[in-house]
């Protein structure tokens, strides 16, 4: 007989062009008298930070901006500080997914005391975070309704994974296409190319439930159909709205079925050498997928029909290495580098990396098993 499985998430989704206008009657009906404002210093003064701000006349209000694109400790501290000096009763969140895993960050260390470091893993708190309204501004890590928070702990540069099913999302989400129309290209790319590996990842693992394969299988569909239009148009509000669903719909399901060894690895590399987590996810994803793919060739023969390719007749072996090229066509399209190499990566930290990965224990959700040389081995052919 099937595990017994739970599947769902405590976060409550407003989705739709100028979905932001709803916040002001989300901080009334909480009735949050003092709100921190946590915002991706390149927003602060943008026409969006100003119309989230102005939207909250009658709140006491202070704003936070000390975000590192690869979220740090230090951010937390920082951000805990202004949180502590405000006597914050709620938090919004205007960024990518590093200001909103600061902010989840900030929210937990708030209310249950410590440091972030004491948090590291699975369900280390008892005590609800302080409430969250998040306007994530990329379309990709969905940190807004997912079960975890990634910080970098500066004494043992190490990403520590901060996870709860219940307590780390984020309340309540606000998708808004005004929120990423103006998206940097190449962040616009990695984050895409993340939330694609989110929801392929979900969907191949161990852990997969009929929930999950439901919300990721669509979810592959919205981004891999809608991820170019975006790139090429920002201020597309159908392809901008597709991609944060896309996004959002991938978050929602892999706090259930865990992620794989694209995240293990990209997550361990970046332990070692500092690089934007997205352009690792893309430079490792068809190499992983590969990988993996012997072991669940049907599954990954789905992900081919959700690119979109023509797979009629085809085994699954041989469908899934249609969906195969449709990746590596997708980073092509993108301007992804052509491996970790080009991108900058040296080889002499690749077997840090390696034993990292086997410590963390993707295993767990990974459809094949992966030992320590054959991290190695990924590495290697990724370069």
């Amino acid at each position: 007989m099937a595990e017994i499985t739970a599947f769902g998430i405590p976060t409550r989704v407003h989705f739709g062009v100028g979905a932001r206008d709803r916040i002001p009657q989300i901080v009334a009906e909480g009735v949050y008298r003092r709100v921190l404002l946590i915002c991706d210093p390149g927003l602060l003064g943008t026409e969006m930070f100003e119309a989230i701000s102005q939207g909250m006349a009658g709140v006491e209000t202070a704003v936070f901006t000390g975000i590192d694109p690869e979220p740090k400790d230090k951010n937390v501290v920082a951000g805990l500080v202004a949180c502590q000096e405000l006597g914050a009763e709620a938090i919004v969140v205007l960024g990518g997914g590093s200001a909103i895993d600061v902010a989840k960050a900030v929210a937990i260390v708030m209310t249950n005391g410590g440091v972030i470091a004491d948090y590291e893993g699975d369900r280390r708190f008892d005590t609800p975070p302080l409430p969250i309204i998040a306007v994530p501004t990329t379309a990709g890590t969905g940190s807004e309704v997912s079960g975890a928070a990634v910080i970098t702990d500066t004494a043992r540069n190490v990403k520590m994974a901060i996870r709860h099913p219940l307590h780390a999302p984020a309340p309540c989400a606000i998708l808004d296409p005004l929120a990423v129309s103006t998206t940097p290209r190449k962040v616009g790319v990695y984050s895409g190319i993340d939330a694609f590996a989110h929801a392929l990842e979900s969907y191949v693992s161990k852990l997969a439930n009929p929930f999950s394969d439901a919300i990721n299988r669509h979810a592959m569909r919205l981004i891999s159909g809608n991820i170019r239009a975006y790139i090429d148009n920002p201020r597309d509000e159908v392809a901008a709205l597709n991609m944060l669903c896309g996004s959002s719909m991938a978050a929602m399901s892999f706090g259930t079925t865990g992620t794989g060894n694209i995240h293990c690895m990209a997550m361990s590399l970046g332990s070692f050498h500092a690089m934007p987590h997205g352009l690792c996810i893309a430079l490792l994803l068809p190499h992983v997928a590969e990988f993996n793919m012997q072991a669940v060739p049907g599954r990954f023969a789905d992900v081919a029909r959700d690119m979109g390719q023509d797979v009629s007749g085809l085994s699954d072996i041989d469908a899934a290495a249609r969906g195969l090229k449709a990746m590596r066509r997708m980073n092509s399209d993108l301007g992804i580098p052509s491996g970790l190499a080009e991108a900058g990566v040296p080889a002499e930290v690749l077997g840090r990396a390696a034993d990292r990965c086997f410590q963390i224990d993707y295993n767990r959700w990974n459809p094949r098993f992966t030992t320590r040389d054959e991290y190695y081995e990924l590495f290697e052919h990724a370069m």
